[in-house]
């Protein structure tokens, strides 16, 4: 078989064995939200049924919730939770609070900050919270910076036994020498029995820690179990990295959440590309357990069976949402399988519990790379089937032509780049067109799998990238190497950014002097992360080549040596670039969004929707294009699939067996998050959080919709 579908059991007992997929659980309790994803399956999916295809268009907003935090570039990722009649949500800035669910009149709210000091300390985005009860103990878990926090359910005060005053340092028990690194945990964790299971969001250059998945116990903080993403010597996997600097590499870590088998013990964990993401000369090898989904014994973090989606990853294809566990019927019988999409419009699908793919999945030849130090993976897995749920492949037939002038433009900016094969390796030579896109195909919002009809929907992002890569600047300005390490993948080696996303740091000495420049890159700010761990004269360098001060050191590069957080790579990503026409449309012919459903027991397409509209262009007489979309779908048992995600900052209900629009609502701001369902006394809710931001302007509402009384 395959090294990278390898099949393993690991310290398994008879007992686990016995639970094979033929086995028939209960399905999960559909009508409470009180985890990620709504169940700890990831179905989002609501039994609730109060609204219909019918009555949905008589929809009305219930309450709005005001966080009162947002700001400039910030956003709302959350989807909250509800228990007992009580909405666990979190701000703008990191603060946690809970609402009554049938209202939104606030019960408390609590603020970080207060244990980790300073206002201006960057948490990130967060998505989401866990819930853990026992008897009268009850728990929200939540993540802010490099910290775990525990909170008392009802008053939403730290519990002092839970670490170190209700705070466990994410950044301590990695199993690292590393001493600093940039950590965040923005998903969060999943709960099994007494333990919290959790990854984290790294840096994705090669200052980055190795992202290895960790149980913590819920009671007291203690750390439970660790699984290496990253092998350590004589662990499995180690042979497929590169042992003169395995122990330098990064990531591989868990940033899009987790699904729980909870009858049979499974924690499924999909994780994300190794460091440096697009030049891999420092891993040579296939790199496990990057860009995987692994089967993990939720008590002990024991390897069970793993899947290998991407081979030595120079693309950023990391898994980027937590996979689906479904159950299908396929040649008459049924199938306990969990469902994983990814960035490249592939769903993978596997038992549950063995592993083995319900479709065969094909090793095919792909592109090979001709950057120098770079031995890209020969080969890269096809699944045969479920069918794709968006375009492969960016064309000549797919160049944007609604107008002449954009298809001229777009073929300007074509020039020197090739396309026409979505596994086209990154080149110092010309660029590449990467399709589908760095932000998918799927992204982190997640699907929805209905149980009852076993369908699943995934929304899509067809927005092409370009990619184009740099020889690191032979420089003897420390200042310069320091940038091109830590900043030039998101600004550019010609600081001009590719706003609004990555601003231009072209004239950045009118705005900052020295001190408030230095305050911003240790502590972040918005989407920009805190780079607290470079070193004070590393930034201060930075900060005088970016003034256009720093004067050039024939040692300045004998500082950068010897060093893991000094590492850099021979060549570098020269900035995150979307293929957009100078009006900022995607150079590609429509739809640039979409809904998708899967009948999940035959692999094939059901329907696919547009989702999202320009208004101004279809005032222009242009059919809907879809936009770019983040967040994810919830269906119900009333027929209807809920979704927001998308930049023209509404909220829609499509039929979801037709895939027709039934209903939408304007929303304060952008809902980049995924909508929760529930029911209080007997009504139903659909409630968004509506931040904002990626390129709309940010918001701080939350916002429930219901049937009028």
């Amino acid at each position: 078989m395959n090294m990278f579908r390898l099949i393993a059991f690991v310290g398994l007992g008879c007992a686990f064995l016995a639970c094979s997929q033929t086995e028939q659980y209960p399905l999960p309790d559909y009508s409470k939200w009180e985890h990620f994803g709504g169940t700890n399956d990831a179905a989002r999916y609501s039994s609730h049924s109060q609204i219909t295809k019918e009555n949905v268009k008589n929809l009305e907003q219930a309450w709005t919730f005001h966080t009162g935090d947002a700001t400039e570039r910030s956003q709302i990722q959350t989807q909250p939770i509800v228990v007992d009649g009580v909405l666990y949500g979190v701000s703008p800035q990191i603060n946690v609070f809970a609402l009554k669910a049938d209202t939104g009149k606030p019960l408390w709210r609590f603020n970080p900050f207060q244990l980790l000091g300073g206002e201006n300390s960057w948490a990130g985005v967060n998505r989401g919270l866990a819930y853990w009860e026992e008897g009268q103990d009850k728990r929200i878990f939540f993540s802010a910076s490099n910290y775990l926090i525990a909170l008392e359910a009802e008053t939403g005060r730290p519990i002092e036994s839970f670490g170190e005053k209700g705070m466990v340092d994410l950044k301590k028990d990695l199993d690292t020498d590393l001493e600093d690194f940039l950590l965040v945990s923005n998903t969060p964790g999943i709960i099994y029995k007494d333990k919290i299971i959790l990854g984290m969001r790294l840096s994705e250059g090669l200052d980055a820690a190795p992202g290895h998945i960790r149980a913590y116990n819920v009671k007291t903080g203690k750390r439970e179990w660790i699984f290496h993403t990253i092998p350590m010597e004589g662990q499995y996997g180690y042979d497929t990295w590169d042992p003169n600097y395995i122990e330098y590499i990064g990531g591989a870590n868990n940033w899009a959440g987790m699904s729980l088998d909870e009858n049979r013990g499974i924690v499924y964990v999909p994780t994300g590309s190794a460091t440096y993401d697009f030049w891999g000369g420092y891993r040579h090898g296939a790199n496990l357990f990057a860009n995987s989904l692994i089967a993990l014994d939720a008590n002990t973090g024991k390897r069970i069976w793993h899947f290998q989606g991407v081979h030595h990853d120079i693309w950023d294809r990391d898994f980027p949402a937590n996979p689906n566990l479904i159950r299908i019927k396929k040649d008459g019988k049924w199938i306990d399988a969990v469902a994983q999409t990814s960035k490249q419009g592939y769903v993978y699908v596997f038992d549950r519990v063995t592993g083995e793919p319900v479709w065969p999945i094909e090793e095919r030849p792909v592109p090979q790379s001709t950057l120098p130090g770079e031995k890209s993976w020969p080969t890269q897995p096809h699944p045969t089937l479920p069918e794709p749920f968006m375009r492969m492949v960016y064309t000549e037939n797919e160049i944007l032509r609604l107008t002449p002038e954009w298809e001229a433009d777009i073929r300007g900016k074509l020039d020197n780049v090739k396309f026409g094969n979505m596994w086209l390796p990154p080149s110092h030579e010309h660029g590449i067109v990467l399709f589908p896109g760095m932000d998918g195909g799927a992204e982190w919002g997640g699907s929805s799998f209905d149980p009852f009809t076993q369908t699943l929907y995934v929304n899509a992002n067809e927005i092409p990238w370009v990619i184009r890569m740099g020889a690191n600047p032979k420089s003897t300005s420390l200042g310069q190497s320091v940038y091109a390490n830590y900043c030039a993948n998101c600004h550019g080696m010609d600081r001009k950014g590719n706003p609004p996303a990555f601003p231009s740091l072209i004239g950045l000495d009118k705005k900052y002097n020295e001190g408030s420049l230095d305050n911003l890159i240790k502590n972040g700010k918005g989407a920009m992360p805190a780079f607290s761990h470079i070193a004070e004269n590393e930034r201060k360098a930075m900060i005088a080549y970016l003034f256009g001060e720093e004067k050039e050191d024939p040692n300045a590069k004998k500082e950068l040596e010897g060093g893991k957080e000094m590492m850099t790579p021979q060549f570098y990503m020269q900035g995150y670039s979307r293929l957009l026409t100078e009006d900022g449309y995607p150079g590609i012919q429509p739809p640039w969004g979409t809904l998708t459903a899967i009948d999940m027991n035959t692999g094939k397409i059901k329907w696919q929707s547009v989702l999202g509209e320009f208004e101004e262009l279809t005032a222009k007489g242009f059919a809907p294009t879809g936009t770019e979309n983040y967040g994810g779908p919830v269906t119900t048992a009333g027929g209807l699939v809920f979704i927001a995600a998308t930049k023209d900052e509404k909220i829609r209900a499509f039929d979801k067996d037709t895939g027709k629009i039934l209903w939408e609502a304007k929303l304060p701001a952008a809902g980049h998050a995924t909508p929760a369902v529930y029911s209080v006394n007997g009504k139903q809710y659909v409630v968004i959080a509506c931040g904002g931001g990626k390129g709309t302007k940010s918001g701080d509402a939350y916002v429930a919709f219901a049937l009028p009384d």
